[in-house]
């Protein structure tokens, strides 16, 4: 399988630490997250991953370079940031033969299995969203699901959230998420694309440790609460 990891952010929630380091290169206890992301890759079978950046990109580009990875990376500047739904777009081409891949935001940190969540992706759904509980949903995308796991309901930070099940920011794809996403210079999946599919996507609760590392408190408390991450499980 192919990865899109998205990796372009400003990340302005999370200065001073990024003024000179871009978000993806923030280190969690000594390793860099985007090292974190491209090692749990490797580890899963993952052989091409398409890194998409914006700032500091030339810092990105230059870490990746100059460090063996064992997955193949394609590295795509924008210059102007597309959203996460117009990076999927503009790359299309690039997953035009795969029947499903990966969508993985930079900024999480997890040690998840990733074979469980393809063997719970069905090959019926546009995509199989990676969902965990939050004790501040309005702050995230809001998932609501039926008993068989369907999402019947996605709304991005809900004023009234009718969960607690938020979108984790992991994500199966397929052309048919593909071909949801509207025209337009900057589209975005939370936005823009996944509500337009509910009823065609399944959710799978991710129970091994997840954090979106993307505010000053989340990235501080992940130095202490971060176990490592341990690829001895992956088949």
């Amino acid at each position: 399988m192919k990865a899109f990891l998205l990796a372009a952010g400003l990340g302005t929630r999370l200065r001073p630490y990024t003024d000179s380091t871009p978000k993806c290169l923030l280190p969690v206890r000594g390793v860099p997250i985007l090292e974190i992301w491209l090692s749990l890759c490797r580890a899963y079978g993952i052989g091409e991953v398409l890194v998409n950046t914006h700032a500091h990109a030339d810092i990105v580009k230059s870490f990746l370079r100059t460090r063996a990875h064992g997955v193949q990376v394609t590295v795509m500047e924008e210059r102007e940031l597309f959203g996460s739904a117009g990076t999927l777009r503009m790359n299309r081409q690039w997953v035009s033969s795969e029947p499903m891949f990966w969508v993985f935001y930079a900024d999480v940190l997890t040690r998840m299995d990733l074979n469980a969540m393809i063997r719970f992706h069905s090959a019926e759904t546009a995509a199989t969203l990676g969902v965990y509980s939050v004790p501040d949903p309005q702050r995230c995308g809001i998932v609501s699901i039926s008993s068989d796991h369907v999402i019947t309901d996605f709304v991005e930070k809900p004023a009234q959230p009718k969960s607690n099940l938020a979108f984790a920011g992991i994500m199966v794809g397929t052309q048919r998420l593909i071909d949801a996403i509207p025209d337009g210079r900057i589209t975005d999946l939370a936005y823009d694309v996944l509500p337009r599919l509910v009823g065609s996507m399944r959710a799978y609760r991710i129970s091994d440790y997840l954090l979106d590392i993307g505010t000053v408190e989340n990235y501080e408390a992940a130095q202490n609460s971060w176990p490592g991450l341990f690829t001895e499980s992956a088949a």
